[in-house]
């Protein structure tokens, strides 16, 4: 019986062991099909979203964004950036203090914060601000990360 388990945390983070204040960002534009698509994955269809004259008559003013379009940038960095490929996220904190609206540029960002040296898991602090630089979430997030098979010697 073989054993797949890697022998430290280097073999698993393709990058090397992420280090304590390493950060990774990323940006893009929030394009109003973007509410349409992850209603369409989540079943969420908040009026807030949709409905013109809810929006307004709300206190965001006009149409907003999902939250779980405005923290999805945050699973892109995780995955592609750092920790890297093969990080899932094992729990988040987020406070979401203020809306994305369609059309808005947002960033994303995170640090390391805590590495384990016993397992491939790394704390973070989050955040996402508009392009306007109000912030928009803000919060911490534990990911574990786990190693990925080499597909390209198959």
């Amino acid at each position: 019986m073989s054993d797949t388990t890697p022998n430290s945390t280097d073999e698993v983070w393709p990058r090397g062991t992420p280090r304590v204040g390493e950060y990774a960002e990323r940006s893009r534009s929030v394009e109003p099909e973007y509410i349409e698509l992850f209603s369409e994955l989540s079943g969420d269809h908040n009026p807030l979203h949709y409905d013109e004259d809810v929006a307004k008559a709300s206190k965001f003013g006009e149409i907003v964004v999902q939250g779980g379009v405005t923290s999805a940038i945050l699973n892109a960095i995780v995955a592609e950036d750092l920790p890297g490929p093969g990080t899932v996220f094992l729990n988040v904190n987020w406070n979401f203090t203020a809306p994305v609206r369609p059309g808005d540029t947002i960033t994303g960002w995170v640090e390391v914060t805590k590495v384990r040296e016993d397992k491939p898991i790394t704390e973070l602090e989050t955040e996402v601000t508009r392009d306007d630089g109000t912030v928009v979430l803000t919060g911490t997030a534990v990911c574990y990360t786990m190693p990925l098979q080499d597909r390209s010697s198959e």
